[in-house]
């Protein structure tokens, strides 16, 4: 097993947006699409520092030992998926989600509640956005990746997790988003209980997941159905 990060951490989640569209759309030509999704993120995450800790599916999950890495990292990702030439002209749209703490390190790997909040974190986004938490916000001060800028987006509290205040890393001269999914329209210093309209799936793996370990490499036996429960469609 790789030496995991440990102290403080950034964990980075990824996750296709509509792959099961896509999937429909392009048939067996889906598997190539996501190989070459693979290995964008492979290189331009793991070129800024992160380290792979499990992926399944189009799923990811990274961790970093500094925030701006993983800050760097997530925009570079953004950009090549961006510029890439899929097939059919087809969109493949990855959200991204960023949370820093300082979780636990078992014999297998990560445990702790900063992976389930850093997950919520991104399954609360759009494809192509790239969200991060107050924590992960404030390491990064006003030093962001050269052509992105931060945005102060809402106040939340993600289930089971609690309370959070969302912001994104946005590209310069790219799309604006919706409101996340998960915002009822909150106020700059109110939160509301949000989640109710997640898929079951995503409940069953905060339940799990609390005292669940991650380990670097082949996913261990404790982090099966992981991802099949923290992915949304």
């Amino acid at each position: 097993m790789s030496l995991l990060p440990s102290g403080t951490v950034t964990f980075l989640f990824t996750d296709i947006e509509g792959s099961t569209a896509l999937l429909r759309e392009l048939g067996d030509r889906y598997s190539d699409v996501l190989g070459r999704e693979r290995s964008i993120l492979r290189e331009t995450l793991g070129s800024a520092g992160g380290q792979e800790i499990d992926t399944q599916g189009d799923a990811f999950f990274f961790s970093f030992t500094r925030a701006r890495d993983a800050a760097a990292g997530a925009v570079a990702a953004q950009r090549a998926l961006l510029e890439e030439d899929w097939p059919d002209g087809v969109s493949v749209r990855v959200r991204m989600g960023l949370h820093t703490g300082e979780p636990s390190v078992g014999d297998e790997g990560y445990v702790g509640l900063d992976v389930v909040r850093a997950a919520r974190i991104c399954s609360s986004g759009h494809g192509g956005q790239i969200l991060l938490s107050e924590t992960t916000r404030a390491l990064l001060g006003g030093d962001v990746p050269e052509g992105s800028s931060l945005r102060d987006l809402a106040a939340l509290t993600l289930k089971d997790v609690g309370e959070e205040r969302i912001y994104q890393l946005a590209l310069d001269g790219h799309e604006d988003f919706a409101p996340l999914k998960t915002e009822r329209n909150l106020g700059p210093s109110k939160a509301d209980i949000l989640g109710e309209d997640f898929d079951q799936r995503v409940e069953d793996f905060v339940r799990r997941s609390i005292t669940t370990s991650f380990a670097a490499g082949t996913p261990q036996a404790k982090a099966k159905g992981f991802w099949s429960r923290f992915r949304r469609r």
